[in-house]
């Protein structure tokens, strides 16, 4: 038996302890807050093991770790067993051999719910995924044993067998949607509370610009410690400039791009403390060095949410009766509907709209949904930073939209569309499946008149927030922050690559500071750029579209 690699759980996804809960129903009632959700936990567990569709109880983890003890199933099948009565994603990932190793085998890892356990080989492929299920199941093990007590057996229980899926009855059924509630994972109000902070205080600073928070979005960093608003940025708009060759122009202003860049300023804020010669900043940095890679990682405990008051733009706002498999609809409607979508100042066409016609001398970028789908399987750092850290992933999607009532569109526009491409995507990179919930919003619905086209951006450790001008790209002369009389964002593409040369220098990265070009050092992250194209290709290859490059804007300016 051969077993090598390491858990790269510290950077990409939650214990298996948080796994397990995220998946669990919640009961009816009273919503808990997360101290006192462990309170009821055993009764929590107990309503996942209900019979199945025909009657009979699930067999509980309990007798299924037994059977395993006992000889009576291996490693592999124990798994898939405990994902179906767990509710868990499960994937046996084909990998590569760590590079210590000698000889020639195949590799594979388990891969649960987007956190990618130790990689095991073998001589055999069947070999190969034996090895890695144990290695799994031996990291899930302790867990499970401490869970003991609240994972009872199936024979005691007695609950009614659910409704199949696919007789479920349409969403406008009242009941039908309560079940739907009830079925939905615990919701975490402490991120759009910590999201409504932030913004008011931004807003009570600079209440001029108070109608500027229409669309929001915010990225949430989970510590021991709670919950912060690390990065935020609103807007809704494209740049009408139609070519920048300096890399000074902001070509996308939507919020959640917005939030993203700014979520960039704050992990290389980061890196620069963590390669800092002061221990004190290396220390507070949420980097750490991979115990299994020469990257650096997120520090175990450490997670990323998204927050957004306002459904995406693109296939996530499609009309909630589509299904993938749908019976009343051809293949290529349904393809139509979640296709690629593209954004031509603020506007928003299919890939295979004709409308688009008139729209080619403009600037367009990629919709908002299609950008999310993107950076939950490459990751939300960009190329870039992909010379230093393993890709950062969102674990949930928390939607404050009071006028949605339907996520069906986001859930199968971010998750199922890139269903089963793990396999086929480079190490360290795989579909995480963030958990897509509703929740109270967070912001203000009303705009100013004139601030229609403005938006804000703010990351952790920013004295003061930045206002562009969507339309224009740049930021307006009234901004409480402004880089200088050019009236650069922050968030262009040349700040970005003056901040990567910061940190190549820190980094001592002497192959990093030699790039020309910013497509240059974006190039040489060559496992993202090969994750890119497996994605786009395979976006393609199941009907959904090309993804649209922006053409026109150059990447091969330099600092």
């Amino acid at each position: 038996m051969y077993r090598t690699g390491g858990s790269f759980g510290g950077s990409r996804g939650t214990c298996i302890e948080q796994i397990l809960k995220k998946n669990l129903p919640t009961t009816s009632g009273p919503t808990r807050s997360p101290s006192n959700m462990n309170i009821g936990f055993d009764q929590q567990v107990k309503s996942t093991f209900k019979p199945g569709h025909d009657g009979r109880p699930k067999v509980s983890p309990k007798t299924l770790i037994a059977r395993y003890r006992n000889g009576e199933t291996n490693a592999i099948s124990l798994l898939h067993q405990l994902a179906q009565t767990l509710q868990f994603h499960l994937e046996m990932k084909e990998t590569v051999a760590p590079a210590s190793t000698t000889g020639l085998y195949f590799a594979f890892c388990a891969v649960i719910d987007g956190v990618q356990y130790k990689t095991g080989i073998g001589v055999t492929k069947k070999e190969a995924r034996l090895n890695a299920a144990e290695l799994a199941f031996q990291d899930l093990q302790p867990t499970l044993e401490s869970l003991k007590s609240a994972l009872p057996e199936a024979s005691s229980l007695d609950v009614p067998a659910p409704l199949p899926v696919k007789e479920e009855p349409a969403i406008s059924d009242s009941h039908a949607h309560r079940a739907m509630l009830e079925r939905k994972p615990f919701v975490n109000l402490q991120i759009p509370h910590a999201v409504r902070d932030q913004l008011t205080k931004l807003m009570n600073s600079h209440p001029e610009f108070s109608g500027c928070a229409v669309t929001t979005a915010a990225f949430i960093l989970q510590t021991s410690n709670g919950y912060e608003v690390v990065a935020l940025g609103t807007g809704n708009f494209n740049t009408k400039e139609s070519i920048s060759s300096n890399g000074r122009i902001v070509h996308d202003s939507h919020a959640v791009v917005t939030a993203r860049r700014s979520l960039m300023r704050f992990l290389y804020r980061h890196l620069l403390m963590f390669f800092s010669k002061n221990a004190n900043l290396t220390q507070k940095s949420i980097f750490q060095q991979s115990s299994s890679s020469s990257f650096l990682s997120l520090k175990s405990g450490i997670t990323l949410h998204l927050y957004v008051n306002q459904l995406p733009k693109g296939a996530a706002q499609i009309p909630s009766k589509l299904r993938l498999n749908p019976l009343s609809m051809s293949a290529w409607q349904v393809n139509s509907e979640i296709s690629l979508h593209l954004s031509v100042e603020g506007k928003v066409f299919s890939v295979f709209s004709s409308l688009l016609d008139q729209s080619n001398s403009k600037v367009v970028s990629m919709s908002t949904t299609d950008k999310i789908t993107q950076w939950q399987v490459l990751g939300y750092q960009g190329a870039l930073l992909s010379h230093f850290i393993e890709p950062i992933y969102v674990h949930s999607i928390l939607i404050g939209d009071s006028d949605c009532s339907e996520i069906r569109g986001m859930e199968m526009s971010v998750s199922q569309r890139v269903e089963g491409i793990t396999s086929k995507l480079p190490m360290f990179y795989c579909m995480m499946r963030p958990h897509i919930s509703l929740v109270p919003s967070a912001a203000s619905s009303h705009a100013g008149g004139n601030q229609l086209t403005y938006g804000i951006n703010w990351s952790e450790g920013d004295s003061s927030l930045e206002v562009v001008d969507g339309l224009e790209g740049k930021t307006i002369e009234d901004s409480p922050f402004k880089s200088g009389s050019a009236l650069a964002s922050r968030l262009c593409k040349a700040a970005m690559m003056h901040r990567f040369r910061l940190v190549a220098k820190e980094a001592q990265r002497t192959d990093l500071l030699a790039t020309s070009t910013y497509r240059e050092a974006k190039m040489m992250a060559k496992p993202y750029q090969e994750a890119k194209n497996v994605l786009r290709a395979y976006l393609l290859q199941k009907g959904f579209g090309s993804w649209q490059d922006k053409v026109l804007v150059s990447d091969n300016f330099s600092m």
